[in-house]
């Protein structure tokens, strides 16, 4: 079986390192892995998970307009175009918020939903258009890995590579930005311009994704890492690179499985593996698993079970003058109709009750000790 794995692990990096086609998808995905869940992080910790969605198809219009004043389809051209629609969707946002009553939500729905609008409008008129280079542009709209090139990567590669370093080169401004605001004002930090840069590096992991998985599905790689790594940590460097990690596995992965099965698009079976791992995530993981909650309040049913009965036996020996008096079970079971027997056999392995003759039971000196200390709350 061992030997089988290993052949197979081998044939898949054969496969690799022949298909020049699909190392430079594998690295796309990567690179948009790591950008997106890098960054989401921040989107996700500031309450701002709409604004990938949002941001992601405000781009549309950018490529569009950007295809029209140039009539050309080079992927740098194009992402400048979805990178400043974007950055313009963002400061839109930001003034709506501080000029009107409406909450950043609602200006991010007005975003999304006007933009993207004018977006397909636009693409529908390119369509119209004599030349013959149009052909192509619509696969922004859901992605189409298979057909990123040398330089698509090239670009994805340089602007990725900006973002993270200007992640990196404030990190303690947004750091502490996202955390207390009142105090970054406090200390000198000009927070309406590290929104912005904040904002504008989001757009920039966004633009860099556009062609893999598309604007509708953008914004799953915004959300979904960072959603999944939050599960496992509570710290922000911690927290930015295991959404960084899954990120890039869940485009390596989903590039993979869409190689090995024929007619399954890329971006979509990317972001299925990404949710994926937030499902295994918020089941799973050790301290905020849905899992490990259930065992966490069943342990804590038991033990306020155990503790009720060593009470009531304790309470029932008080009504005698030998504290260590023995009680027929059916005395307990009286006032607690649940599991008396097996809690009483779990007190007896810990030493707190005795079984004295048949189906009676007492205090032991130990159980004694333990139930004098058990507040009446409990009970």
């Amino acid at each position: 079986m061992e030997v089988g794995k290993l052949s197979y692990l081998q044939k898949m990096l054969i496969d690799i390192s022949l298909d020049y086609t699909l190392k430079i998808v594998l690295l796309g995905s990567l690179l948009l892995g790591i950008v997106a869940g890098a960054l989401g992080s921040f989107a996700v910790l500031r309450k701002q998970s709409l604004l990938g969605d949002a941001i992601s198809h405000a781009a549309l219009p950018g490529i569009a307009l950007a295809f029209i004043f140039t009539l050309s389809k080079h992927p740098l051209v194009l992402l400048i175009g979805a990178l400043l629609a974007g950055w313009i969707g963002t400061l839109f946002v930001l003034l709506v918020t501080k000029l009107t009553k409406l909450k950043e939500d609602a200006a991010l729905g007005i975003l999304l939903s006007v933009f993207f609008g004018f977006g397909v409008f636009l693409l529908t008129k390119i369509q119209n258009l004599k030349t013959a280079t149009k052909a192509g542009l619509d696969k922004f709209l859901f992605g189409n890995a298979a057909t990123l090139l040398k330089e698509d990567v090239i670009t994805m590669s340089v602007l990725g590579l900006i973002a993270l370093f200007l992640l990196f080169l404030f990190w303690k401004e947004f750091k502490i930005l996202t955390f207390d605001r009142s105090f970054a004002q406090s200390i000198g930090f000009n927070s309406k311009y590290l929104d912005i840069l904040l904002m504008t590096l989001i757009v920039m992991a966004i633009v860099v994704g556009l062609q893999t998985v598309g604007v509708v599905l953008m914004s799953a790689m915004i959300i979904a890492p960072a959603v999944a790594a939050r599960q496992w940590t509570d710290r922000l460097n911690v927290l930015v690179f295991l959404s960084a990690f899954f990120g890039g596995i869940s485009g390596v992965v989903g590039a993979l499985l869409s190689s090995s099965i024929s007619k399954l698009p890329t971006g979509p079976t990317i972001v299925l593996v990404a949710s994926l791992i937030v499902f295994i995530s918020l089941v799973f993981s050790p301290h905020r698993g849905m899992a490990m909650d259930w065992l966490k309040t069943l342990k804590n049913k038991k033990t306020i079970h155990k503790t009720r009965v060593l009470y009531y036996l304790f309470k029932l020996a008080e009504s005698h003058n030998n504290i260590y008096y023995s009680h027929d079970v059916s005395s307990i079971k009286a006032i607690d109709k649940t599991s008396v027997d097996k809690a009483l056999q779990q007190l007896k392995i810990k030493g707190f009750v005795q079984n004295t003759e048949g189906s009676r039971w007492k205090l032991t000196s130990k159980g004694l000790a333990k139930a004098k200390r058990i507040p009446e709350t409990v009970v």
